[in-house]
């Protein structure tokens, strides 16, 4: 009979054991969760702000194109058709500059689609 208390305290110690191993590990898994939130957050910021830049860049050399393309056609109906040549020039490379920003920043949006995804 003095032996079952003993056996009775040890199954107490190691449920208690068990318990408080039981806590540590809940508690490391909420924090490595939150780590990962906010790992998830800043994919989600970086991505929408260089979507933003490189849109925004885009934008203002589609704008810059368009007063470019209004200027050298006003140009390339002065007495020569030389500056016309030039002009389309200076608009056609704006344009596909302002493109590939596009295509970029299109390219940054899918990246953060698919780390959100993982």
């Amino acid at each position: 009979m003095t032996q079952e208390p003993a056996q009775i305290e040890e199954q107490d110690e190691s449920v208690r054991d068990v318990f408080t191993r039981l806590y540590a590990d809940g508690r490391a898994y909420a924090e490595a969760e939150v780590e990962r939130q906010k790992l998830r957050a800043g994919i989600v910021g970086a991505g929408v702000r260089d979507a933003a830049i490189l849109a925004t860049a885009a934008i203002t050399l589609i704008f810059a194109a368009i007063v470019a393309g209004l200027v050298g056609l006003i140009l390339a109906l002065a007495p020569y058709l030389g500056t016309g040549w030039a002009t389309g020039a200076v608009f056609g490379g704006a344009l596909i500059i302002a493109l590939l920003l596009l295509l970029i920043a299109r390219g940054r949006i899918d990246r953060m689609k698919k780390a959100l995804k993982a």
